[in-house]
């Protein structure tokens, strides 16, 4: 398997086929051309990273990671917002090995840690964050504003 990070203007194709399979998976409708504007917009600000696995040139497995900041610990931060294995490569590693280079992405750096929330009913993906030191913050409450 390789990992690889997605440079703006690069082809965004294969990304944007897992990007829309992840929207999908969390109720949302097809559409590539929005998600590939999205990637494409938010690699040529730098305001997200982009990794991809690929296996045998496909790539199987997505993750979006954005910067930010924590105020009580004075440092920054990054949020694991999105992260997508194709059904077809589940049960290969794909996750641990996304998961594992973000959090190589945060220590190099400077993170003070990494964030993410999933779905309450999301049992899967909560085992395969457990199973790679991610722990359920039993701290803060997180509230959201629809707007």
């Amino acid at each position: 398997m390789n990992l690889r990070t997605l440079q703006p203007g690069e082809d965004l194709d294969q990304a944007a086929r897992l990007f829309d399979a992840y929207r999908q998976f969390y109720g949302q409708p097809s559409d590539l051309t929005a998600v590939r504007t999205w990637l494409n917009m938010r690699l040529a600000a730098g305001q997200s990273v982009v990794m991809l696995a690929e296996e045998a040139g496909r790539a199987v497995g997505f993750m979006q990671l954005y910067p930010t900041f924590c105020s009580v610990a004075l440092a920054p931060i990054w949020v694991l917002y999105d992260l997508y294995v194709a059904p077809e490569a589940r049960g290969l590693g794909v996750a641990d090995a996304l998961l594992q280079a973000a959090a190589r992405h945060g220590r190099e750096h400077g993170a003070a840690y990494l964030q993410l929330s999933t779905a309450h009913d999301n049992a899967v993906a909560q085992a395969v964050y457990r199973r790679n030191g991610w722990q359920h913050d039993e701290v803060f409450r997180t509230y959201t504003l629809a707007l």
